[in-house]
């Protein structure tokens, strides 16, 4: 995959995050309501390729406003990752040369694949995650509106170990797919069923939409590894 086609796709992935979260925020106050229908009008140019430049720019000015009213991310990771995705871009439309434009979107392909490690290593030093308790608690204990059936799940103490372990070696060894496009582009339909099951079960939809859009950027770094070594 080409740096250009990696940006591009990015950034049509990107526009459709953003055109979910604002439809959120419209549904808010007044002044929510304004800046989600800004997003969702800047998203919808986005993904149609239209000043991709201008429109990031101002997307993340947006952003800023509703972090500073919020007091920090509205949604926790879903945002903090939007605003990534979107400094990332920015730079690399910005970069003076293509040795830069390809340091910004490295970055952005470095931090995705800490955001899965980080979330491995925080698991597997939580002994309640090694004995899946801490599995069984979401689904008993969840504040998510989630089904009945779907809490029963917390019933299968056996079943949740083995998925705690899989979740956790899955987020370790996610770096080394880095090894292989083959491999790595295994490892993020793994990663991105992950997040669908969480949209599916416990309303994490935000989740589900943003994290894909970085996976573009990830595919190009690991090719452009695989060129220099």
């Amino acid at each position: 995959m080409t740096l250009e086609l990696a940006v591009r796709l990015a950034e049509i992935l990107l526009g459709f995050a953003v055109f979910q979260q604002s439809l959120e925020f419209m549904r808010g106050l007044t002044v929510e309501k304004t800046l989600g229908f800004i997003r969702a009008c800047l998203a919808i140019l986005l993904m149609l390729g239209l000043q991709p430049l201008w429109v990031e720019c101002v997307l993340l000015v947006t952003a800023i406003i509703l972090i500073r009213r919020f007091q920090g991310p509205y949604n926790g990771g879903s945002d903090t990752m939007t605003v990534l995705v979107l400094v990332c871009l920015c730079l690399s439309h910005l970069s003076p040369s293509r040795y830069w434009q390809e340091i910004a979107l490295g970055y952005l392909a470095v931090q995705l694949i800490l955001s899965y490690f980080q979330s491995g290593w925080v698991k597997v030093v939580n002994p309640q995650w090694r004995n899946g308790s801490a599995l069984q608690q979401v689904f008993a204990l969840s504040a998510y509106p989630i089904s009945e059936r779907v809490r029963l799940w917390a019933q299968r103490p056996r079943v949740l170990w083995v998925m705690s372990w899989a979740i956790i070696v899955f987020e370790l060894l996610f770096p080394l797919a880095l090894l292989n496009q083959t491999i790595l582009i295994v490892a993020l339909c793994i990663a991105a069923l992950f997040h669908l099951a969480n949209a599916c079960l416990f309303g994490l939809n935000r989740f589900f939409w943003i994290w894909p859009a970085a996976y573009p950027v990830m595919i190009w770094f690991q090719a452009r590894i695989a060129e220099v070594f």
